[in-house]
């Protein structure tokens, strides 16, 4: 729905990346802004801004090197959409907190915890080790 994950990788990377990457997150379906991804940025300083869900035909450029999905429907049509493409496409499971019920602290933990393993994926895949110790 590019209501959660999506989203939240696409602020985290902007965060420790060099500004001239193109980021852009989308989903299969676009949901509606969802108040927990801001509560979890917000911990950490960061925040979404202006931007709001979009689906993945919303995207304005068709070229990629690199897509990251972040659920297995969003795998599935990432793969059918770049099926003629030269992209790669990589699968990194994401828990999806909206799933998760209680308070509103166990709900906050859920998308904290998500929030914490996308950090750690970028961190993992996009800096280089002597780097990742001065990144947050």
């Amino acid at each position: 729905m590019n209501a959660v994950r999506s989203p939240m990788a696409e602020v985290l990377a902007r965060n420790v990346l060099p500004a001239d990457i193109f980021l852009a997150s989308a989903g299969v379906h676009r949901g509606d802004r969802d108040p927990f991804v801001d509560a979890v940025l917000a911990e950490d300083g960061i925040s979404l801004g202006e931007r709001h869900p979009r689906s993945m035909e919303e995207l304005e450029d068709a070229y990629f090197d690199l897509i990251i999905t972040l659920s297995p429907q969003a795998h599935h049509a990432a793969l059918e959409f770049t099926r003629s493409m030269s992209v790669d496409v990589e699968y990194w499971p994401m828990p999806d907190p909206t799933t998760i019920t209680g308070t509103r602290e166990q709900i906050m933990a859920a998308y904290r915890d998500v929030r914490e393993r996308l950090k750690a994926r970028i961190r993992g895949r996009f800096l280089p080790s002597d780097a990742q110790g001065r990144q947050t």
